[in-house]
């Protein structure tokens, strides 16, 4: 007992979080609905906290802005093999997609946080369109102006 709770101290055998959206592509400005997923690990865990950054990331690597974020506080406890849903919403901004940069994709990066011990982390890439209805807009547009 006591090797297993070292070890999930170390990160082996700890609780999991997992970010569960309900599609991968979205718009501008679209709520985003899904879940996180909290698996228990070989052991109890007391948790802390369950941060979620919605990330722009560059063509270039290690180059990342953090656009929004959520944290849920916690002072629960996430028993051995024990699986819990919480619900999350998130409204993405309006001026993000292809139309604002064309070399940026997007991802939510999450993190549970133990009160001791690793943390866990996911993470989970999105794709945002731009709206069909602006594109014919903007394709209008350089019409009129060509005329």
């Amino acid at each position: 007992m006591l090797l297993r709770k070292y070890m999930a101290l170390l990160g082996i055998g700890a609780a999991r979080i997992d970010l569960v959206l309900e599609k991968e592509t979205y718009y501008p400005g679209e709520l985003v609905k899904g879940y996180f997923l909290l698996s228990g690990g070989t052991i109890e865990q007391e948790l802390k906290r369950i941060d979620c950054d919605l990330v722009a990331s560059g063509p270039s690597p290690g180059i990342e802005q953090v656009l929004d974020s959520i944290t849920i506080l916690s002072s629960s406890t996430i028993a051995a093999g024990e699986n819990g849903k919480i619900p999350v919403t998130f409204r993405l901004p309006a001026a993000i997609g292809p139309e604002h940069d064309q070399s940026a994709f997007y991802h939510f990066k999450t993190k549970l946080t133990f009160t001791k011990g690793a943390e866990s982390m996911d993470l989970d890439i999105i794709k945002v369109l731009q709206r069909k209805d602006e594109t014919l807009t903007r394709e209008e547009e350089s019409i009129e102006e060509t005329l």
